[in-house]
């Protein structure tokens, strides 16, 4: 086993390349950016639909009436992430270029949704445009809108093709002129691609790669192709590397098309059967964290034996239970330990295989609703798919599943533990330091025992004396809110004038001016040297931190302050 994971570690320095891609990470940061759409245009969908699980039909009136939010969000929204894809894509090129000859990221937004509407918006009859390719249908389409363009702007800034204006004109105005060529330039060549496809295949960009595209989809719906997706989950993240900073945004024009295709399907009537969905990912798959971790922090505190990894798991259990699993990862260890590689490889392909059989063979309706991804994962599961009756039964099932696929396995493990306590040993430090290595990291205190938790108090020499605000970023702003409650309530009890807050990697820019200090979390803290180029033109102290360290942290806000301090003395 242990070779094995050897060999997978080799492909490592590869794989992170892959994750610090800046077109994927465009993918990945627009569409967080657009969240708060996708999640507002479900609420309306669920009042609209469930009550049709329990006999109860809306009048169309009533029901045209909820829907109008959904269309003229949900409805939209690859429209919107060509604008956002497009912004996160500007802020990476804008890294590479010089401080004082600048992207203007508003004009590209507007250049990619403008084109992405020539690409696929149909003129209708009566006037205006059809709207049937400017929801989940086109997000290929706005991907392809929003690389182009970003590319012309670089091209044009980067080789002075602008209108020049006079030292005198006030740079708003000059700025103005200077996006107007290659904003036409983008424009022109998008068009021309439409021009192209239309002649050829007499239907608009939009939908010619939909029709493309359509047997790669239903492949991927199979049993092949959602154990080669959903198992990349988790062995990416075995051995170091973020998985969903890879996987995600290779699929997630399939998840976010499939959930608007089970909307249609339950609104028509008719069996909701897409698998590959965003629900699927974050309540299937990775129920509670990569590797279907959900039962894992119950099972160290219940029937475990060893003290370390009962007071892991009582640690470990709230955060897991609404999806951030990082404290049971890098405390037990899990990631890079031989013990668990079997199970957090083989329990989110065998939980998304059963749900293939409810859903092909029993009948059940697939996930056409998008929730918050901090939902704990049985509900996530009875609420994604409309209540259903089945949905229960599933999800009770999954935790039963899990807990046998896990169970030999930890006890193994705790034998391990034991034996180690027993005898004063403490064999798992290699093992720590493996982990610590591979998610770019030093040697870390061991979590939650108490020679191990860092002791370093604030004394009167603190170097925190005046106001200090600190940004912690993670991959998706969850695992960052642990840190940033723990350094505001220590801030608090100490009387340290420090305040903290918590983002995502990828939609902090506009905001990092506004801190003194950024803290990145174990699974961004690869992209460490891209981060470095921003906080260093705006002369912002940038930390990186291991994988039981920060966990360690967030359980000790004294040691999370002195952290903080130890960042400003170098």
């Amino acid at each position: 086993m242990n070779a094995l994971i050897a060999q997978i570690e080799k492909g490592k320095p590869f794989f992170e390349k892959i994750s610090r891609n800046i077109y994927l990470r465009a993918i990945r940061d627009g569409f967080i950016s657009a969240m708060p759409v996708i999640l507002f245009s479900s609420i309306f969908l669920l009042i609209a639909y469930v009550p049709n699980i329990f006999g109860f039909t809306w009048s169309s009136d009533m029901e045209s009436l909820l829907m109008t939010p959904y269309n003229y969000t949900m409805g939209i929204i690859g429209f919107l992430v060509a604008g956002t894809t497009a912004k996160s894509l500007t802020d990476s090129v804008n890294r590479t270029m010089e401080s004082t000859n600048q992207i203007n990221y508003l004009s590209t937004m507007l250049a990619s949704m403008a084109g992405f509407l020539l690409m696929a918006a149909d003129p209708a009859e009566e006037g205006g445009f059809l709207s049937s390719f400017m929801g989940t249908k086109g997000l290929l389409t706005a991907f392809i809108a929003a690389f182009i363009t970003v590319n012309v702007y670089r091209f044009c800034v980067k080789n002075n093709v602008t209108i020049p204006m006079p030292s005198e004109v006030p740079p708003n105005i000059s700025q103005v002129f200077k996006d107007i060529f290659p904003f036409a330039f983008s424009i022109i060549i998008l068009y021309g691609i439409q021009l192209i496809v239309q002649k050829l295949v007499g239907v608009n960009v939009a939908e010619s790669i939909g029709t493309l595209l359509a047997p790669l989809f239903s492949a991927a719906d199979g049993y092949l192709g959602i154990t080669l997706i959903f198992g990349a989950y988790a062995l990416f993240w075995f051995v170091g590397i973020h998985g969903p900073s890879i996987v995600e945004p290779a699929i997630a024009a399939i998840t976010y098309s499939n959930v608007e295709l089970n909307m249609q399907l339950v609104q028509a009537g008719q069996h909701a059967d897409k698998v590959i969905t965003s629900g699927t990912q974050m309540f299937i798959v990775t129920m509670g964290g990569t590797g279907a971790t959900l039962v894992v922090p119950f099972m160290f505190m219940w029937l475990c034996k060893s003290k370390r990894n009962r007071a892991i798991g009582r640690a470990s259990v709230v955060p897991t239970f609404f999806g951030v699993n990082e404290p049971i990862l890098f405390g037990a260890p899990i990631v890079l330990n031989p013990v668990f590689f079997i199970p957090f490889i083989a329990a989110p392909i065998v939980n998304v295989w059963i749900f293939k059989f409810f859903v092909d063979t029993l009948g059940m309706n697939s996930f056409f609703a998008n929730l918050p991804w901090t939902t704990p994962g049985p509900l996530g599961i009875v609420m994604g798919t409309g209540f259903a009756g089945l949905s229960f039964v599933l999800a009770a099932l999954l935790i039963v599943v899990d807990l046998i696929i896990y169970y030999p396995f930890v006890k193994v493990y705790d034998e391990e533990i034991l034996a180690e306590e027993a005898a004063g040993t403490d064999a798992a430090a290699q093992l720590k330091e493996k982990v610590a290595a591979n998610f770019d990291t030093q040697k870390a205190e061991n979590l939650l025992e108490k020679a191990g938790v860092s002791e370093e108090k604030i004394d009167s020499s603190s170097q925190i004396a005046k106001q200090t605000n600190v940004l912690v970023l993670c991959a998706g702003g969850g695992t960052s809110g642990l840190l940033a409650n723990a350094l505001n309530k220590a801030a608090a009890e100490h009387g340290v004038p420090l305040k903290a807050a918590a983002g995502s990697y990828g939609a902090h820019r506009e905001i990092l001016p506004e801190y003194q200090l950024v803290i990145l979390a174990p699974q961004v803290a690869s992209n460490y040297e891209d981060m470095k180029l921003e906080t260093d033109k705006l002369g912002i102290k940038l930390a990186k931190t291991q994988g039981a360290q920060y966990i360690s942290l967030t359980r000790d806000g004294q040691g999370a302050l002195a952290f903080v301090e130890e960042q400003f003395k170098n």
